[in-house]
């Protein structure tokens, strides 16, 4: 029998930081704290968080994508968090729950929300026709002047077409920009800051929102406004496809879970199962949330779970963190500890290559399935891991 590594020896190899956190004080900034104090439990899986995206994702051969989930925009976040991030370049693409986008939009038409407590009386909030998102409140008006301009402006010629959620949300975020131009000021809301950026932004349910029910209400009045989600599913799977060449890196950070969270995780099946390409699975999988994976609630399972369906390459499993937590705890730790590591990096504008990138997926699937009619082999390949493992 082989002689057995002392305690302490095999301590070190399996796990060489020791818990020797120093003393807080009021000096301490943001990402030293987050570094040397945040050790253990969802403190330590948040460290983790933290310098997994710094470190590994914020490389310049990494794609970033993110989801967004669960009401962040009303609470701030996109201002104080998701704008910085996307200037810096540090997130090429989204995916968001379109209730999200439309209440970005009142920060961008300036409709003020405010702060409360959950425990107001409804029935008099109701009486006094004011809204109520958990400790959040505002007029019942802005919503009416936010389905107002909606109305009005998809309604002019840029939208009378059939169009990707990617190419409206950019129409949308082209008037909004051009709008905080004319008032001087930067960018108040991540559609502008997106449009300003060249990142694209899908919906994984257009219809699903207070947006997609006022381009329900344009099609019953004779509207030529159409979203096509098929576009999105392809355009996507192109994104992730083409990050992936030359040994490029895809990364996908998720706030929370739902339907974003598939949707942005699916591209690589799309890729691999249906189209019958080979691909690998993304490489970097960060998620936070406060979900569980034995009560169904975890969108999409684990990464491991989703290793088994091709999403992330088994290889990285090792940098693939969940963190169970508050997104509106963690954002706006991990935008400051970005923030304060790593240099803003140069814009991927992944909206200007939509189009190249997409006729590249069509092409590659093409060239896939003439191979199989040639050789009478089926259309789907099994996924494999990754040949080039990334550092």
């Amino acid at each position: 029998m082989a002689k057995q590594p002392k305690a302490s020896k095999f301590l070190k190899q399996i796990s060489p930081r020791r818990i020797a956190p120093p003393a807080i004080d009021g000096k301490i900034g943001v990402a030293d704290m987050i570094d040397e104090a945040f050790s253990s439990y969802n403190a330590g899986r948040l460290r983790e968080v933290c310098q997994v995206f710094t470190r590994k994702m914020l490389t310049a051969d990494c794609t970033v994508g993110l989801t967004l989930s669960g009401a962040l925009t009303p609470a701030g976040l996109g201002v104080s968090c998701l704008i910085p991030l996307i200037r810096a370049g540090f997130i090429d693409w989204m995916v968001s729950t379109g209730a999200n986008l439309y209440h970005d939009t009142h920060y961008a038409l300036d409709l003020p929300l405010h702060q409360s407590r959950p425990d107001v009386n409804d029935f008099v909030l109701r009486e006094n026709s004011i809204i109520r998102i958990y400790d959040i409140v505002f007029d019942y008006q802005t919503l009416l002047d936010t389905d107002k301009f909606y109305r009005e402006l998809i309604t002019s010629d840029a939208f009378a077409r059939t169009m990707s959620t990617a190419e409206f949300h950019y129409e949308v975020g082209r008037y909004l920009f051009a709008r905080d131009e004319k008032l001087g000021r930067g960018s108040s809301s991540i559609l502008a800051a997106a449009y300003e950026a060249g990142m694209p932004i899908y919906t994984s349910s257009p219809g699903d929102s207070s947006i997609g029910m006022n381009l329900a209400a344009l099609q019953l009045a004779g509207g030529k406004l159409r979203i096509d989600p098929l576009l999105d599913v392809n355009e996507t799977a192109a994104i992730v496809y083409e990050a992936k060449k030359k040994d490029g890196s895809s990364g996908v950070l998720i706030l929370g879970g739902g339907s974003p969270k598939n949707f942005i995780l699916q591209t690589e099946p799309q890729i691999q199962e249906v189209l019958g390409l080979e691909e690998s699975g993304h490489d970097y999988f960060l998620q936070i949330t406060d979900a569980r994976p034995d009560t169904g609630g975890l969108s999409g399972a684990t990464a491991s779970e989703a290793m088994t369906w091709g999403k992330v390459v088994p290889e990285q499993l090792p940098d693939s963190v969940t963190c169970y937590t508050d997104s509106t705890i963690a954002l706006p730790l991990l935008t400051s500890y970005a923030l304060s590591r790593v240099k803003p990096r140069k814009l991927k504008r992944l909206m200007d290559k939509r189009g190249a990138m997409y006729e590249s997926l069509r092409k590659a699937y093409e060239k896939h399935l003439k191979s199989g009619e040639e050789t009478g082999t089926a259309s789907r390949k099994p996924s494999k891991s990754s040949k080039h493992p990334h550092k």
